[in-house]
Order: C-alpha cells, then structure tokens, then sequence
C-alpha cells in the first residue's frame, strides 16, 4: 500500500482523532505487563498519576515520506537512563497536555511551538512502574525541524518513517528481566532500536490509526 502525503495523512488523523480511539485493547498489544494490562490497571482514571504529555510529531523527512522523532535518553540519567522514548515530560501547574508536550519538545529537541500544528489527543495511559498518567499528543510541522537536543537529556535522535510501524516484522518479543523474573518483552524494532514499555504502547495506539487511514485512504 502506497504512502499517504503528509498532508494527506494529517488531515486524515486529525479527522479520526475525534473519534473514539482503539484505546487500552490496542495499548496492551505492546504491554511488558499483557496479563496485566487491563481497563482498571492502566486507565488514568483508575489510578492516581502525575499528569504528563508526550508528543508524536509529524513531519516530512529527506525522501517526503512522515517521519516522527524518539530520543535515546542518555545513560547518564537516574531514570529510564539509556530508553528510547518520544519527546515529554511532566505538567507544570496549569498547563495542558498540549503545552507541556510542545514545551518539552522544545527543551528536549528544539522543536519550535510556533510551528506545531496539534492534530489531537490519543488515549492517556496511566504507567504502573512511574505512576504517570500520560497524555500523547499528535501534532505536525510543514517541514523537517531542525533538531537541536538538550546534551544533557538526549544521547541521540531517532528518526523514523511512520510506514516502518505498519511494517513486517517490526514488532518482535525479547526476554527481559522484570520483576525479579524473565518475562518475554513485546518491543518495536525501530532504527536497530529495541521500543519498549510506555512509548511501546502509545506507538501501537498511534500505528493503529494510522493503519486505518490507509485503509481508508485505498478503498
């Protein structure tokens, strides 16, 4: 199935955002917790979180095709140190989720807000291991941003086309040691990147849609 145009593609998500979502069944496709990975164990009104954003931004890449970014965090760091993760962080007092997932862009990548045209909201996910309850926010620029990351936080950037998450093969399962056990890890091979957890499990809510719009968009 051919690509859809950026503008294609934005605009159709933009459309199926504002309307009901896939939500946790798609979530738990990826979930280091399946068994787990219930309404009442991931929803953000179940469980008390602190409140935070994420943002999949799109935007043209070399060859025009969407591309969306993730960032290695550096090793350095005491949390998540060395995962790979889209653009976020916590809520300051009164923001929305989609003024904290631009802000943290920009402090993460250098993502200019003026540029950032949201197309919406997928499900919040509360996350058992941090106790956040997120927020991923879709969004797109009209040309590739030049990317500026925050040395401190980000070790590098991922770059990734958005057809490689409809691709073959590029959802596989490793064995991880959790929870004091070895337990088989669903992840996304991105960019010889191995996606896990949370953004793991916004990445098949988001893949979801996008399957669908091509589908949609071939009829």
């Amino acid at each position: 199935m051919p690509d859809l145009p950026l503008d294609a593609l934005t605009a159709a998500l933009a459309d199926r955002l504002r309307r009901p979502l896939p939500g946790h069944a798609a979530h738990a496709t990826m979930a280091p917790f399946p068994a787990r990975a219930t309404h009442e164990m991931i929803s953000i009104e179940q469980n008390d979180g602190r409140p935070a954003a994420t943002l999949v931004l799109l935007y043209p890449g070399p060859d025009g095709a969407a591309h969306f970014v993730l960032t290695e965090r550096q090793p350095t760091l005491r949390a998540h140190s060395g995962q790979i993760s889209l653009p976020g962080g916590s809520l300051d007092a009164d923001e929305s989720p989609e003024d904290a997932a631009q802000r943290e862009a920009y402090e993460e990548v250098g993502v200019e807000s003026q540029a950032v045209r949201v197309l919406g909201r997928l499900t919040p996910l509360f996350i058992p291991p941090s106790r956040f309850s997120v927020w991923p926010v879709v969004a797109a620029v009209t040309a590739r941003p030049t990317f500026v990351p925050h040395e401190a936080e980000v070790a590098a950037l991922i770059e990734v086309p958005v057809a490689r998450l409809l691709a073959e093969g590029v959802r596989q399962t490793t064995v991880m040691n959790l929870w004091g056990a070895p337990s088989d890890i669903p992840y996304w091979d991105l960019a010889g990147r191995v996606v896990w957890g949370a953004t793991a499990m916004m990445l098949a809510e988001f893949a979801a849609l996008v399957a669908e719009v091509r589908a949609q968009a071939a009829r």
